[in-house]
């Protein structure tokens, strides 16, 4: 029996959901930036995307698998490189289809929460220079302006980026190797080759050497974004989802994370200041000596941190903290194989999220990364970390027993509403 009673101290109205991504789950996207970066020799990802997990076509499936779970909130992402897979000529079919699925979301009781842009463009953006280009800005407003028009009404929260800050946490926590940075960047060059173009990247392949130029760009681009979203829907809440593991300083190691903090999270925990909401995205939790980054004894997740539940709610609390605006958490989880790892992570996890909120940090709702087994960007489909099994042949789905655990969290609090 899953002890789920935590759960029921989630305040009435909090949004229960899952999050995915277009170019992780749809397929064939094949006028994107990542699409050409998995065909380019070098490539840095261990291997293309190809039909992914087919939620193009079997999208109906994917939000009943969620409504099945008994959750109210769905987030996935629009792909640009869809809309507009030719720049200046939006496909109306493609359109046609988000609007399809923000209105099977409201049929089964599902708030959508759209991101504009989950890592991926299209390629003529990132051939032109991607977010450095001098107009990126403008055109990715204009994007969001058109998305906004057509389904802004009918939404419930508008993300504008997806981690913009991923690759600082990468660079400040070592995560890939020193020779990854040097296939990165050899990947972009022929990138640019093949393009005819002197330069390409793509939000989540970013040279160590133009991440602040990259930073300041992105930054400029959010806030044009959510200029152009509240031109159509002033009402509709605007904020943009950060990489934020919980760093915690074991006695003297308070200025080691400190400088962590300063070099991964504040600039863009400032910037949502302005916003609705923060979105939270939380993975592990890190400890800091004087040193430098200590790892625990203990059960360790494929990105070979400690599995720690408590990361969640430390995680909320500086961001809520640095921000002082509402936190969505519009993504958590472990990647394992081993399901009862995360089956028994869940219900943990989320029960120090309710303290957390008893205590009085607002969280506006939890979406669980991911629903499916998908395409992991430059790790391919080796990670898992969905509620759901997909046969990489059959495109079957298959629900875990974790997804049953998640579904009882959330009809604990369903039972008991409080406030």
């Amino acid at each position: 029996m899953t002890d789920t009673s935590a759960a029921a101290e989630l305040p009435a109205g909090f949004l229960w959901g899952v999050a995915t991504a277009g170019h992780q789950t749809e397929g064939d996207n094949v006028a994107s930036d990542t699409w050409f970066l998995e065909h380019t020799t070098p490539t840095l990802f261990r291997e293309p995307s190809g039909p992914a997990c087919r939620s193009l076509e079997r999208w109906a499936e994917d939000l009943d698998l969620a409504a099945s779970l008994g959750l109210d909130a769905f987030r996935f992402s629009v792909e640009w490189a869809r809309v507009e897979p030719v720049r200046g000529q939006v496909d109306a079919a493609a359109l046609d289809h988000y609007e399809r699925v923000v209105d099977g979301c409201l049929e089964r009781g599902l708030a959508p929460l759209v991101t504009y842009n989950h890592f991926t463009s299209p390629h003529w953006f990132s051939a032109a220079g991607s977010w450095l280009a001098d107009d990126a800005a403008e055109v990715f407003a204009a994007q969001c302006d058109r998305v906004t028009a057509r389904v802004g009404d009918r939404i419930a929260a508008a993300v504008t980026f997806n981690e913009p800050n991923l690759e600082q946490l990468l660079q400040a926590g070592h995560k890939l190797p020193p020779e990854a940075e040097q296939l990165k960047k050899a990947m972009l060059a022929a990138a640019a080759r093949a393009a005819g173009t002197p330069r390409y990247f793509s939000s989540n392949v970013v040279p160590a050497a133009v991440q602040e130029e990259f930073q300041e760009a992105m930054t400029r681009a959010h806030r044009t974004a959510r200029a152009a979203v509240k031109a159509r829907r002033g009402d509709l809440p605007v904020g943009v989802s950060l990489a934020v593991a919980d760093e915690v300083a074991l006695p003297g190691g308070e200025a080691h994370r400190d400088a962590k903090r300063a070099a991964v999270y504040d600039h863009w925990l400032r910037v949502a200041r302005e916003d609705d909401f923060v979105g939270v995205q939380n993975y592990e939790r890190l400890f800091h000596g004087p040193d430098g980054e200590v790892v625990p004894g203990g059960p360790r997740n494929g990105m070979g941190s400690v599995v720690d539940p408590a990361s969640l709610a430390g995680a909320v609390r500086y961001a809520h903290q640095v921000s002082g605006v509402p936190v969505l958490v519009t993504e958590h989880g472990v990647q394992t194989d081993d399901d009862s790892v995360r089956a028994a992570f869940l219900p943990a996890a989320l029960g120090l999220l309710a303290a957390e909120v008893a205590a009085g940090t607002p969280v506006l709702g939890y979406c669980h990364w991911t629903l499916l087994d998908n395409f992991e960007w430059i790790f391919g489909y080796g990670p898992k970390l969905g509620l759901v099994a997909v046969d990489r042949e059959t495109f079957a789905r298959v629900p875990k027993p974790s997804a049953a655990v998640y579904a009882d969290v959330v009809r604990a609090h369903r039972a008991v509403p409080v406030g």
